[in-house]
């Protein structure tokens, strides 16, 4: 199967290599050059433009930042027919929406993914998927090979997203207040230690957190999930919200604790920095920003 692979940040040179060593046939494609250096080294083909990486691709897979790079690129795709485009960013359910409506052919599928480019690299994350039942079972393949598991959110591309941004919000929550009960714990004099093992054996700590507890503790905080796109995913989840009449107190706060984080200096990474809001502690310089 030919895949595209449009976007080279963490998560789209994931997916590239995930599916190089699943035997796919792979192109790729990044705004800014010199970014697709290690999956073509393993095989992929580089393309000038995303429009000539799509032509001749089965599936397409976008792997962008946010809800403007993901239109803009999409828009430069209107000319190509035949494959479909399967979104795996992280952007607002109506966006998901928009490019289903713009996708030549209406060949759109939503596929936001659970799990992070290691995960992904080892075939362990998975993935929420939206949009036509036919064009999702047309890339099984993909699903199949590339993800330890995908769940089916119905017709609708943007409730896919939903499902995503609601799990972002959750995560996002739990690491800003294991960063404050782990600065707690610390200010208060227990051993780091022990501190570690309980909050990685308490039941009150979601799995999903425990890969940051060594970080939030010690650690210089790289990572792939950066203050910056924590806020934006917890103002998207907010959006949602506002969007069916409700109104989210705490989500607000969370939002705010992240852009503070990014405005410390953290600004590129790890959601695990704002504890730093608590410490004081500033990036190394020319790091993080």
């Amino acid at each position: 199967m030919r895949v595209a692979v449009l976007g080279m940040g963490r998560m789209g040179r994931a997916l590239a290599e995930r599916l190089l060593a699943r035997d796919f046939t792979v192109t790729v494609w990044n705004r800014t050059a010199g970014r697709a250096g290690e999956v073509t080294a393993l095989g992929a083909a580089e393309a000038a433009d995303p429009a000539e990486a799509a032509r001749d691709a089965d599936a397409v897979l976008l792997s962008l930042a946010g809800d403007e790079a993901v239109r803009e690129v999409m828009a430069r795709l209107a000319g190509v027919e035949g494959p479909i485009f399967a979104d795996t960013s992280t952007v607002s359910p109506g966006t998901s929406r928009a490019l289903r409506e713009s996708a030549p052919g209406g060949r759109f599928v939503a596929a936001p993914i659970i799990g992070g480019p290691a995960a992904v690299v080892d075939g362990q994350a998975f993935t929420l998927v939206g949009g036509d039942r036919s064009l999702v079972d047309d890339l099984r393949p993909v699903w199949a090979e590339a993800f330890a598991a995908y769940r089916y959110c119905g017709g609708d591309p943007g409730h896919a997203v939903v499902f995503k941004l609601l799990n972002n919000y959750l995560l996002m929550s739990s690491v800003a207040v294991l960063g404050e009960v782990a600065a707690t714990g610390l200010a208060a004099g227990v051993d780091d230690m022990l501190l570690r093992d309980f909050l990685l054996g308490w039941p009150t700590v979601p799995p999903a957190a425990h890969n940051r507890i060594d970080d939030i503790l010690s650690g210089d905080h790289r990572g792939w999930f950066t203050t910056r796109l924590g806020a934006k995913d917890v103002r998207l989840a907010g959006d949602v919200a506002r969007e069916a009449g409700l109104d989210l107190p705490i989500a607000r706060l969370v939002e705010r604790r992240y852009e503070e984080a990014a405005e410390l200096g953290w600004a590129d990474a790890d959601i695990g920095a704002v504890v730093e809001l608590l410490r004081g502690r500033r990036p190394p310089q020319g790091a993080g920003e």
